[in-house]
């Protein structure tokens, strides 16, 4: 049994890609505002390691300004085919822009596009209108490479505190936690 929580993730994360029928990197990210209102959604995990946890959006989302008002959140992790759950809680930092354009030039062209189309969480009229714009963004990089756009980047949580969540018969589950402890972690249970 490992007493690295990245090590324990990695595990739990191969057994989901291969059981999950959708999206096995599908997370649930809780953010507040300034105002101390939560907020959570699902975003989708690309990339993780040592360092952190990496989801991309636009800068100018509602959960970008939550992260600028408190750089601080948890993610969450479900996979009902696994009966398993992973809830991480630390804080967030923008990734460099090296990385932001390396990810951004791995997506596809549709999503590219789409990127640029998209005023993210703000208020839209019809459906006819964000469609408009796509169509003006295709027109706009017709014949080239579409570059990432100055409000569209990447952020990385940094953990503090793991909880890996496995289910058990007549709910007496198995509750393992790992907080941050200097430079290593301090291990623990708690009950179901």
């Amino acid at each position: 049994m490992t007493s690295n929580p990245f090590t324990l993730f990695d595990s739990w994360f191969t057994m989901a890609r291969e059981s999950e029928p959708n999206d096995s990197n599908a997370m649930t990210i809780a953010t507040v505002n300034d105002d101390g209102q939560p907020s959570a959604r699902m975003v989708l995990l690309k990339g993780h390691g040592p360092d952190g946890f990496i989801f991309y959006t636009n800068k100018e989302s509602r959960k970008a300004e939550d992260i600028a008002a408190n750089p601080k959140a948890a993610i969450l992790f479900h996979w009902k085919s696994l009966r398993r759950q992973i809830r991480i809680e630390g804080s967030l930092s923008a990734v460099a822009d090296d990385i932001a354009d390396a990810y951004f030039a791995t997506r596809g062209r549709d999503s590219q596009l789409g990127a640029w189309a998209s005023d993210q969480s703000r208020p839209l009229d019809s459906r006819a209108t964000f469609e408009q714009r796509y169509k003006e963004m295709q027109m706009r990089f017709d014949g080239q490479d579409v570059p990432r756009p100055p409000y569209w980047s990447g952020y990385r949580l940094t953990p503090q505190r793991f909880e890996f969540w496995q289910d058990r018969e007549h709910r007496l589950h198995e509750r393992r936690i790992f907080v941050r402890d200097g430079e290593g972690w301090a291990e623990g249970m708690l009950y179901p």
